[in-house]
């Protein structure tokens, strides 16, 4: 296995760095032969990442998240609700390439009950995109998601998924100020309430989104190095993917959040040079 010597570690990285941006130089398939032979552990994960297109990345942590035993029905709600339509179709197309099967075929035979026409949902890509948003019809939908839920014996689900996956993120964000003057609390604690298991994480990781992404991917990372262990599968995937889209955002986002640095936090839960190539993506 491949090891740097500690003067030059920083200097093969960059050299890394360079070869995956300058790729018209090396073969891509190439390349990954020659990292693969030379590098192992997360360091091999996050070098590999970043050289898959984002579509195909996404496609194989889908198709990880489904295949074998059990699920990983957080990794399927964080991909599929921080997507645009088009995100969504291409993502789709891709994984249908790789794997042969399509991403709805796949989830539907690995999900169930609320939850699986949730993830369905969400795989279709056709949330409404008009950025208007009309106050009549975020009162209308904030009271249905009310009747549906507090007012109702029993919940139903089908209001949720109706308005939650199909509506404009800039329609729901004015449906949640309505519903939280409508019923004195906000939506995420109806949430609790009325749903329990993996529908009432799909519905809340949804409703986070729709507040902040940016405040979502910083809990998602907080959540990947808190307790015991590292889910360094998170931590790549999103430090990766949103390297070149709105990580220094979403590491301001989690300073604020949290009261100390994401770098901080990588420093204290991740060693050699995985670290530092994790802290040279954050900046």
């Amino acid at each position: 296995m491949y090891t740097f010597m500690t003067v030059e570690g920083q200097k093969e990285i960059n050299y890394l760095l360079w070869k995956i941006k300058n790729t018209m130089v090396f073969k891509k398939a190439d390349l990954k032969k020659e990292l693969k032979s030379e590098l192992g552990g997360h360091f091999e994960d996050t070098i590999l990442a970043m050289m898959t297109p984002l579509p195909d990345y996404y496609a194989k942590e889908l198709h990880d998240a489904i295949s074998g035993v059990g699920t990983k029905e957080e990794v399927l709600v964080e991909i599929l609700c921080t997507l645009s339509n088009y995100g969504v179709k291409t993502v789709a197309e891709c994984y249908s390439k790789q794997y042969g099967s399509s991403l709805e075929k796949d989830i539907k035979g690995d999900t169930s009950g609320h939850f699986k026409r949730l993830c369905v949902s969400l795989s279709l890509g056709n949330r409404e995109e008009n950025p208007n948003v009309d106050e009549a019809a975020a009162k209308t939908d904030a009271e249905a998601l009310y009747n549906a839920g507090e007012l109702k014996w029993g919940t139903d689900e089908s209001e949720f998924n109706r308005i939650l996956v199909n509506k404009s993120y800039q329609h729901l964000r004015r449906v949640i100020l309505e519903y939280e003057k409508l019923s004195g609390k906000d939506l995420e604690e109806s949430i609790k309430s009325e749903f329990s298991g993996d529908i009432c994480m799909g519905l809340l990781y949804l409703v986070k989104c729709i507040r902040s992404k940016i405040d979502f991917f910083a809990e998602r990372l907080h959540k990947s190095m808190a307790g015991m262990g590292t889910d360094d599968k998170t931590l790549i995937r999103i430090i990766v993917s949103r390297s070149e889209i709105d990580l220094g955002d979403i590491k301001l986002a989690f300073e604020r959040l949290y009261g100390k640095s994401l770098e901080s936090w990588i420093n204290g839960d991740t060693s050699g040079d995985y670290k530092k190539l994790l802290l040279k993506l954050i900046g």
